[in-house]
């Protein structure tokens, strides 16, 4: 089992990289952290309210300029170096990692002019999957392009080009949660934030919260063929909003313009029996998440740490049982931490098919909990030996424009 603080910086692996490969040192490097979402998953693609922090290790980029407008790209993580022109970016993706930096090409180039390309060589600090990775790739890779080619981005359009190249050309039905947090994230503070209008508040650490650490639990689990689901997951959700505007003699419009957001409570309550099965559970979800992310909103101002952990573990047994998400592995990780002395509380993080959980820990536990939710986690799934990994985290800021 490998377990990592950060401390360990890994900008050097990407920097010797690229000096290998050009010659060269790298005129630039850049930065974007992971995030977790404690409360308020798979709620922002039908406009719900969401939780997340920042933690202190993500990707970094080492890159220089290229004058003829090529990108020049490749990973640590993945084989294969990418390539293509900023005025002449394949129009469909290209089924391999960089598809989604293809399509943050598109995005911003549909905005901005783009004359200058880049070289450049990624690096991940944690292994992938459930931690935003790609959205921080896009963040990082747009961030480099554009001060390359003397763009400046707001935020909002840094997080709305980066939902662009996933929704569009890489084909995943997200929302911003991730590029959100990736970028309105602070230190010590909790983002609470309201899809309807993106609005959003960062509430501080109250002074009398206990002290707490993220712990990040790598399933080991790379690839699952359930993550085909997460798009017929919003598509249930719109097609539970659809039906229950109709059963209530709502106006309704195009059905990919349909949230639940628009449907009131008392709407899904009346109408819910009538519903299919499967789309009532993803609507009791999305319902049962708001009210979860308004509580662990108030829970956290008020520093009550415990509320704010019981109602993350409430929040990924809905993600089990409602919204049906979940590899046997990650679901075994989640009823490991549920009783393990220490935890405050945790979930899924990201999708949920594949990747890690997440925990909000007591400190004073460290050691106890990363011995005994390895050791039990192993124990049921051998075959995992040296690919499952945990990792302690902390809050961090989001990316600096």
């Amino acid at each position: 089992m490998e377990e990592t603080r950060y401390g360990e910086r890994r900008s050097e692996k990407a920097i010797d990289k690229f000096e290998a490969t050009y010659r060269k040192p790298p005129e630039h490097t850049a930065f974007t952290p992971y995030r977790v979402c404690p409360i308020g998953a798979h709620s922002d693609h039908q406009l719900g309210k969401i939780t997340g922090f920042a933690i202190d290790k993500g990707i970094r980029m080492a890159y220089g300029p290229k004058m003829n407008g090529v990108v020049e790209i490749s990973s640590l993580q993945f084989p294969k170096r990418a390539q293509w022109h900023v005025a002449m970016t394949p129009p469909e993706k290209q089924g391999d990692w960089a598809d989604h930096l293809r399509g943050a090409t598109i995005a911003l180039g549909n905005r901005y002019p783009l004359r200058v390309g880049l070289c450049a060589v990624l690096d991940g600090e944690l292994p992938i999957g459930g931690l935003s990775s790609s959205a921080a790739v896009i963040i990082t890779f747009l961030s480099a392009l554009c001060g390359l080619n003397g763009i400046g981005l707001s935020a909002n359009e840094l997080i709305e080009i980066s939902k662009e190249a996933e929704n569009r050309y890489v084909g995943v039905a997200c929302g911003k949660l991730d590029q959100s947090c990736e970028v309105y994230c602070r230190k010590d503070h909790l983002l609470y934030m309201d899809m309807l209008d993106d609005s959003y508040e960062l509430i501080p650490m109250s002074p009398s919260a206990k002290p707490f650490e993220i712990a990040i639990f790598f399933s080991g689990l790379e690839r699952s063929l359930a993550g085909s689901k997460f798009n017929m997951r919003v598509d249930e959700c719109r097609s539970a909003a659809y039906a229950l505007k109709a059963y209530a003699g709502m106006e309704y419009g195009k059905f990919g313009d349909t949230n639940l957001r628009d449907v009131p409570y008392e709407v899904y309550l009346g109408y819910k029996s009538r519903l299919p099965e499967n789309f009532a559970k993803r609507a009791e979800h999305w319902y049962t998440e708001f009210m979860r992310v308004e509580a662990g909103a108030e829970a956290w101002r008020r520093g009550d740490i415990e509320e704010f952990g019981r109602l993350s573990f409430e929040s990924g047994r809905s993600s089990i049982y409602n919204w049906e998400t979940g590899s046997p592995e990650l679901i075994k990780l989640y009823e490991i931490m549920t009783h393990t002395d220490g935890i405050y509380g945790g979930r899924f993080s990201g999708a949920g098919f594949k990747g890690c959980c997440m925990a909000l820990i007591d400190p004073a536990y460290e050691s106890e909990i990363l011995e005994k939710v390895g050791r039990e986690y192993l124990a049921a799934f051998p075959a995992l030996e040296g690919k499952y990994s945990a990792h302690i985290c902390n809050i961090s800021d989001g990316v600096k424009l």
